[in-house]
């Protein structure tokens, strides 16, 4: 497969190099003088269909680079208050010089019609107007119908199925990367256009030297002083509901703010609007989002996959949050962000287990209660200048969350809960300045973070992997507690010389980790403790884990005209020990090179073709060295004593695009392989009647390759005002696996093949004024088989689909449908839900004010059924969740301004 993938890009490569034909020239007038601005265009004889385009510079100079297979090509070439030259050619690389005679342009007329999609450069603007619906409100709203650009679940946006790596508002990065806010609740109407900007490199002084990968957007407002916003107040029944949404916004040119507050129980997951989603360059330092370091849990109910999260989600959640950005000068900006989310949510959930002969072997029934505060402040003092760079971030996270599980395993119950607080501090910086005709650039990167987790469970007989233990059999409740400390430091120092086309950058660094993780098991009794001991060995682990790892490497950038190629070769000089009780005492000292290639070639204005490939290196961490076990959940029994984890990686991939704002196409196609080693394998010991395992690991070397395919292809239809696309992926996985319950030797390995295939469809239509659609839907085909194991066969099929469809009877009255399925299926077992909305919408244009009344579930559905496979227990599951009943919501909804 890997191969014919290959063959498949390199001829499809081949083809449209040769192909490729460049006309230059220039564009004079009758008196010999340049014409700036005219327009020479590439057409196909007969078929009005543009190949290539260009605009002559100051001094009438033009070059157009385009691919046809035809005898005989069309030119055209256009300037105002010009004859217009149309002649044919021949299909082949020349020089045309056009001469054009003066004559006056009489406008009769004048009507303005703005483009769809423009692109000048490396920036793609779409008119917003031109894409949204009567039904829309927000940006997000109306992104999800443009070509070329997607919105996924958790409001990441994506450009030619690549995530962006900035988002801007008037050019400036008021949010940081947690850019959701803004997309969920920017009024559609303030926004003027929006832009792609494709390769960008948002550290200024480098733009010129380093591209990038990545896209990003610009959204452009139509005032310059804009204060807007949307907000939102719901109330419902069955049972009681609210939804209360409240987010103002100011942009000027010297101040950007967003204040907001949100709350409800109506299962939006608000607080996820502070992830960061776009994370820029690296030469702009360290962010990273900050999540709970979940060492220790309780047995977790089942969630559905691929169902919208306002179906399931029992929550009451309240969500505050204020950035602001001013500029301290022409150059210098600071910005600051604070958030606190107060979280709880219920579940429940039943699951029903199958082996592989198709016995039922367990059913488990779970109910939750999670319980979260999270805080989060930081400080952000930036200069992003075309002579110097300079940015620092401090940022502080809390973190404190309690859990709580009742549980029943084939009629046997259990209590569980869990505290775990945790706090945070980290600062980044980064400087390039400019020294001589150099650059310098010196990164810090310092974090601390101190993590304590509690675990208890009732009765302590519940844990069937602790009932044979020594000391403390007849405790009432299992303890485990768990402490984890963790210092990092990341430096790194680098100088860029330029010279022509070429960029070299030598830089050095030292990466430092220490951990320091300390755990214990007792049982508890009234007030009394007593000390746990597991078949002679130890439940405790005191452990002071260090990876320190300088490096050196060499990055080399060459840059012409379509052409961008990236290339570094670190050597990384690794040294890990890690040392504490249960005579611990490993250590692993390695020097290893990890080259890079990326390179990018724009074969016309409208295709691209990039590709990449390299070697990565990485080594376990302390969540991998512990020789004593720790419990960390009921069901789950763990120790790890191996040597230090080693994971080698080749990888590479490439990728052809093809956008065309012309014709409102836009298309591509990827392959990517990946070649993995481990030197050690865990083996899971089930016990099928609990569902309690223990994990052990083994110094036990195991391989896997992954080749993978994605294609899309997008195309908007202006004169039925219709957006749809097709894509469709493939993966092939090849990996060995020890069995559950086999011997840990190199025999006893079993090769396992896992084939997924995916198709999505989307569609949107406006054509009639009186009525919008939305469509898309998704169908995942997987199959694992062993050909050592003939028990070891599953297919699993997913089908999901989404339609909204929105009908406007009269002026400022909008009827809304909404139907929501998905199917599952695995062996005999196949599962149906199906979901439907309805709603009516009065609106009050001239205030921008809605008033909405909405039928949520209106079949009344109470629970979601689903089918999955577990290929590391070979296993099927049959889950039922419980989820949200009907409601009845009524909702005002009004802009700011």
């Amino acid at each position: 497969m890997k191969k014919i993938l290959s063959f498949t890009f390199i001829l499809l490569f081949s083809i449209v190099i040769f192909a490729q034909k460049t006309i230059s020239g220039t564009v004079k007038n009758d008196d010999g003088k340049p014409l700036a601005s005219a327009s020479v265009t590439i057409e196909e004889i007969g078929k009005n269909a543009i190949l290539e385009y260009a605009i002559t510079d100051a001094k009438g100079n033009y070059k157009v680079t385009f691919t046809s297979n035809d005898e005989k090509i069309l030119v055209k070439v256009k300037a105002f208050n010009h004859q217009t030259i149309t002649e044919n050619y021949n299909n082949a690389t020349q020089t045309l010089n056009f001469v054009l005679q003066e004559k006056a342009t009489e406008i009769k007329e004048v009507k303005l019609k703005t483009k769809l999609i423009t692109k000048r450069g490396d920036t793609i603007s779409y008119d917003l107007k031109s894409f949204e619906s009567k039904a829309d409100r927000s940006l997000a709203d109306v992104l999800k119908k443009i070509p070329g650009i997607e919105v996924n679940k958790d409001g990441s946006i994506l450009y030619q199925g690549e995530p962006i790596n900035k988002f801007y508002v008037n050019g400036k990065d008021l949010m940081e990367g947690s850019y959701g806010l803004i997309n969920n609740s920017l009024p559609k109407d303030a926004v003027q256009k929006v832009e792609v900007l494709e390769n960008h490199q948002p550290v200024k002084i480098l733009q010129d030297k380093l591209s990038s990968e990545n896209a990003a957007i610009n959204v452009q407002l139509k005032k310059s002083i804009t204060m807007t916003g949307r907000g939102e107040t719901s109330l419902g029944v069955a049972p009681s509901l609210w939804n209360v949404k409240l987010s103002p916004m100011l942009f000027t040119q010297k101040y950007q703010w967003v204040l907001n507050y949100k709350t409800n129980n109506m299962g939006e997951e608000v607080e996820k609007e502070n992830n960061i989603l776009a994370f820029g360059n690296r030469f702009e330092g360290m962010r990273r989002n900050f999540s709970e370091n979940s060492w220790l849990s309780v047995e977790n109910a089942a969630t559905p996959q691929n169902v919208p999260v306002k179906r399931y989600l029992l929550n009451n959640v309240h969500y505050l949050s204020a950035n602001v950005l001013t500029n301290l000068s022409k150059q210098w900006e600071l910005k600051a962000n604070a958030s606190y989310s107060n979280n709880a949510i219920e579940r429940e959930s039943m699951v029903k287990t199958f082996n592989a002969n198709n016995d039922l072997t367990n059913t488990s029934l779970v109910s939750n209660n999670f319980y979260t505060n999270q805080a989060k402040g930081e400080i952000i003092f930036s200069k992003n200048a075309n002579k110097s760079f300079f940015k620092n971030t401090t940022t502080y996270n809390g973190l404190w969350n309690g859990d709580l599980a009742n549980t029943k395993n084939n009629n046997i119950a259990s209590n569980q809960r869990t505290k775990t607080p945790s706090n945070s501090f980290q600062n980044s910086l980064s400087a390039i300045i400019p020294w001589k005709e150099r650059l310098v650039n010196a990164m810090s990167f310092i974090s601390y973070r101190d993590d304590k987790q509690d675990l208890f469970i009732n009765p302590a007989n519940y844990v069937v992997n602790l009932q044979n233990v020594d000391g403390g059999n007849n405790s009432e409740v299992v303890h485990q507690f768990l402490n984890l400390k963790t210092f990092e430091a990341i430096h790194s120092a680098s100088i860029g010389l330029s010279k022509k086309n070429w960029t070299f950058t030598p830089e050095v660094g030292l990466n430092y980790t220490n951990n320091k993780l300390l755990t214990d098991v007792n049982g508890v009794t009234g007030n009394s403790i007593q000390d746990y001991q597991f078949s002679g060995n130890a439940l405790e682990n005191d452990i002071n884990f260090k990876n320190l790892k300088p490096y050196a490497q060499m990055m080399v950038n060459y840059k012409r005209e379509g052409l961008d190629v990236n290339l570094s070769f670190p050597v990384n000089f690794n040294n890990i020990s890690a040392t504490g009780t249960n005579n611990l005492d490993k250590t692993l000292n390695k020097v290893t090179y990890e080259p890079r290639l990326f390179m990018r070639y724009d074969l016309t204005s409208f295709w691209k073709f990039s590709t990449f490939a390299g070697i990565t290196n990485s080594f376990g961490s302390i969540n991998d060295v512990y020789n004593g076990f720790i419990l960390l959940s009921a069901k789950n029994l763990s120790s790890r004593n191996t040597d230090i984890q080693q994971t080698r990686s080749n990888f590479v991939g490439s990728r052809l695009e093809y956008r065309n704002p012309l014709n409102n196409i836009f298309f591509n196609v990827s392959y990517n392989f990946n070649d993995r080693t481990n030197n050690v394998t865990f083996l899971n010991e089930l016990d099928e009647a609990s569902q309690q395992f223990i994990i052990k690991g083994y110094n036990l070397e195991n391989n896997s390759k992954t080749n993978s395919a994605r294609t899309e292809l997008g195309k908007y239809f202006p004169k039925f005002k219709t957006n749809a696309s097709v894509g469709y992926n493939y993966s092939l996985n090849n990996y060995q696996q020890l069995p559950a319950n086999s011997t840990p030797t190199e025999s006893s390995f079993i090769d396992v093949e896992g084939v997924n295939q995916g198709v999505s469809v989307k569609f949107n239509n406006n054509y009639f004024s009186w009525l919008s659609v939305d469509y898309n839907a998704n169908w995942n085909f997987n199959n694992t088989k062993s050909p050592d194991d003939a028990r070891f066969n599953n297919k699993t099929n997913l089908f999901n689909h989404a339609l909204s469809a929105y009908v406007y009877p009269f002026k400022n009255h909008t009827l809304g449908f909404t139907w929501d399925e998905l199917h599952s299926s695995n062996r005999e077992r196949t599962a149906k839900n199906a979901f439907f909305d309805l709603s009516y919408q009065y609106s009050m244009s001239e205030e921008k004010i809605d008033l909405e009344l909405k039928v949520l579930n209106i079949t009344n559905n109470n629970v979601f059924e689903n089918v999955t496979f577990n290929s590391t227990f070979n296993q099927t599951s049959y889950t039922t969740v419980n989820i949200r009943p009907r409601q009845v919501v009524l909702t005002l909804k009004f802009n700011f301004k």
